[in-house]
């Protein structure tokens, strides 16, 4: 074994390669993301060949129980979160935690420090961004908190940014009637209609499948998302693919209620996918989905964007995507008065309070009633009280 690997072996190991007391080491995470270390080397049988005792420093595998902790955190995640949550972890990582702490000594890092890079990334992020990028970085320095390698979290101490939430452009309802009449017929139609009727994500959307629906109860489940991820295979030719994954929280797996001119519509739609699916023959294949490709294989979300963008200018709507219908239908659902847990409900969102962030400013007017009504029973004028007749000097006054 070459010195330098020796070293890195035993601060590894912390121990002498005889077994003896612990080397004295340091370590912290290089440039690359890779730690680094410093074992001090004793006398005799247990110093490298050519090396005098002291302490030698060397970049590369020097760990502590594995990986760098960003990278020992990534690697515990596989089979615990969605693919395509992974990859939008690995992504923050490794275009901008790793670049601007590299340099830094992982049981030095401040809250000062963590503070400064929030700030510098605001120059050029959106508060939301760097709202995800302290998200990953808090996930990563729990892990490492939990092995001990650090003593507290500086990321989820450090000043979260202020996200202003926008919900976006909606359709009003004349453009809804537009963009529902071109639609009408084309083979993507009902996809849109059911987009917006009940604000439904891209990906749900495209992961309904017939097993969902019950014409005979009026009902139709979301169960399933299509997404695009990379592609880990070994060899694989392509670095991404698309992908049908069930949904995994309880509040995204809902049961939408049709009405009987949806269930109509997924009728008709059904009749013209079995005449696809005969028209494709041997080039059929089956996935279950209600709104696959021409020849059964899940739609790419992209290219539904793209589509659907078509189809809107089409309309005379101008560029439009697909997630703004969803904002739409949650708009025009509270517009008519439903509910805002039943909204919320509908949409599948983890919580009423994210529904309420989102779209409380749009129920102004029901606040403004509730208020006048209890105004009005508490505080509007009293009919008036008739003044109770002094008793006579017969009558019982007690």
């Amino acid at each position: 074994m070459h010195d330098a690997g020796r070293i890195a072996e035993w601060a590894r190991l912390g121990l002498s390669r005889s077994g003896g007391a612990p080397l004295g080491s340091a370590r912290w995470l290089g440039t690359a993301g890779t730690w680094c270390g410093t074992a001090r080397v004793a006398a005799g049988r247990d110093r490298p060949p050519g090396r005098t005792p002291g302490r030698r420093a060397t970049e590369g595998r020097v760990r502590r129980r594995g990986a760098p902790p960003l990278d020992r955190w990534l690697s515990t995640l596989p089979g615990h979160i969605a693919d395509s949550t992974l990859d939008d972890y690995e992504d923050t990582v490794r275009l901008h935690l790793k670049p601007a702490l590299g340099r830094h000594k992982l049981t030095a890092l401040t809250v000062a420090q963590v503070d400064a890079l929030w700030q510098a990334k605001r120059e050029t992020y959106s508060a939301n961004s760097v709202r995800i990028m302290r998200a990953v970085l808090r996930k990563a320095f729990g892990q490492a908190e939990r092995e001990g390698l650090v003593a507290r979290n500086v990321a989820a101490l450090s000043m979260p940014p202020r996200v202003r939430t926008n919900e976006g452009r909606t359709l009003t309802i004349d453009q809804a009637h537009k963009l529902l009449d071109q639609v009408n017929g084309h083979r993507m139609g009902t996809l849109v209609l059911l987009s917006l009727v009940f604000g439904l994500r891209r990906g749900e959307a495209l992961g309904l499948m017939w097993d969902g629906f019950d014409p005979e109860a009026g009902t139709l489940r979301v169960t399933h998302a299509v997404k695009r991820v990379k592609n880990r295979a070994p060899g694989a030719e392509r670095k991404t693919k698309l992908v049908i994954s069930e949904l995994k929280t309880r509040r995204s797996r809902r049961t939408l209620c049709l009405t009987p001119e949806l269930v109509d519509a997924l009728k008709r739609h059904r009749a013209a996918h079995n005449a696809e699916r005969l028209q494709a023959g041997q080039e059929w294949t089956e996935h279950g989905l209600i709104f696959p490709t021409a020849f059964g294989n899940p739609s790419d979300p992209d290219t539904f964007s793209h589509l659907f963008s078509s189809l809107a200018r089409k309309a005379g709507l101008g560029h439009w995507h697909p997630h703004e219908l969803r904002h739409s239908g949650a708009s025009l659902m509270l517009a008519q008065g439903t509910p805002l847990h039943v909204v919320s409900e509908v949409l599948g969102h983890a919580s009423i309070a994210i529904t309420k962030d989102v779209y409380g400013h749009l129920v102004e007017g029901d606040k403004r009633a509730a208020t006048a009504a209890i105004s009005g029973a508490l505080l509007g004028r009293r009919k008036p009280v008739a003044p109770r007749v002094a008793p006579n000097d017969g009558e019982e006054t007690g």
